[in-house]
């Protein structure tokens, strides 16, 4: 876990899972968790990695666990497509909810939940609009910046990529915080990812495997 002071006096905590805490509010970040996706795949007859939804809600309870969230927020694309309706898929979202009955969750709209709809009741899951205000922060999924707070969005799974030996080169998930909008990585387990563009000042963090540093 990563402590960055993202503005003055304001903290998140990074987590290897691919998600942030704000520790001041006791609530968990996660951005573009696409769940469904590979079933969604596979219905167009397109061979993808079984189990992706089942590591996508084990990294949750890792999140969970390791923060003691009172609050999570998903920052767009819970869902990712209508054809991710299965029953597997549902089934297991519907018991990974029942274990943690106590947490208040939000889902702040994005495009593939727009194609997708809102999530079923039985998940209790409050399906709002962007922004959602939050302290200082206006969560998003698209990374816009907003004249009355700091945006933390997610939608564009950002990526880096680090030169090692032999010429070897690395790309790994990142966060990427700018003077006015923060981006998570993608928190799903089947998604594309996509190089950040860094300007002068912006902080990087990129996750490998158990940890988060600043490159």
């Amino acid at each position: 876990m990563l402590p960055l002071e993202v503005r003055p006096g304001e903290w998140l905590h990074l987590l290897p899972q691919r998600a942030a805490f704000d520790p001041a509010r006791g609530c968990l970040l996660v951005a573009d968790a696409h769940v469904g996706k590979a079933v969604s795949y596979r219905r167009m007859g397109v061979p993808v990695p079984e189990a992706t939804t089942d590591d996508t809600l084990q990294r949750l309870d890792e999140a969970i666990a390791a923060t003691g969230a009172q609050r999570l927020v998903f920052l767009g694309d819970l869902l990712h497509s209508a054809r991710s309706n299965a029953p597997h898929t549902f089934e297991a979202v519907a018991r990974w909810r029942h274990r943690h009955a106590g947490v208040a969750v939000v889902l702040v709209r994005g495009n593939h939940d727009d194609r997708a709809g809102d999530p079923p009741a039985e998940w209790r899951i409050d399906a709002v609009d962007e922004p959602l205000s939050l302290g200082p922060w206006r969560l998003c999924h698209h990374p816009q910046p907003h004249d009355d707070g700091y945006v933390l969005a997610g939608h564009q799974h950002p990526c880096i990529t680090l030169g090692g030996r032999a010429h070897g080169r690395l790309r790994l998930p990142c966060f990427h915080f700018g003077d006015r909008v923060g981006v998570l990585p993608a928190f799903g387990a089947f998604t594309g990812m996509h190089a950040v563009r860094r300007q002068p000042g912006d902080r990087v963090a990129a996750v490998a495997d158990d940890r988060v540093v600043l490159v």
